[in-house]
């Protein structure tokens, strides 16, 4: 049975968002990942594959070695899709704001 991992179960572990982090600004293997954390390797291995699963890492198989990524097109959808939550706490907070330094106006 094929089960399709839940996209933010997935980054609510802190160290899948952590492994998130690390290859944003370049390509890894998963020993070099791994060498960032005191988990096990085959923890690591775990994490790497839940990530990909929700497509979120997407990797290249480079002689015996594979290099995992971000997968941009997927975390784009994620942003798209948390962002009219964070614009309409930015408007809750800028009110919260005006309130605050404006008390006799409101």
């Amino acid at each position: 049975m094929n089960l399709r991992r839940d996209v933010f179960q997935a980054i609510a572990d802190p160290t899948r968002r952590s492994i998130l982090l690390l290859v944003a600004s370049q390509a890894m293997t998963a020993g070099a990942i791994a060498a960032n954390f005191d988990s096990a390797r085959p923890t690591v291995s775990k994490h790497l594959q839940i990530l990909t699963e929700c497509e979120l890492l997407q990797y290249q198989q480079v002689g015996r070695e594979k290099y995992y990524q971000l997968n941009l097109e997927k975390m784009k959808d994620i942003a798209d899709f948390i962002e009219p939550f964070r614009q309409l706490w930015d408007a809750r907070f800028n009110s919260l704001e005006n309130l605050m330094k404006n008390p006799k106006n409101h």
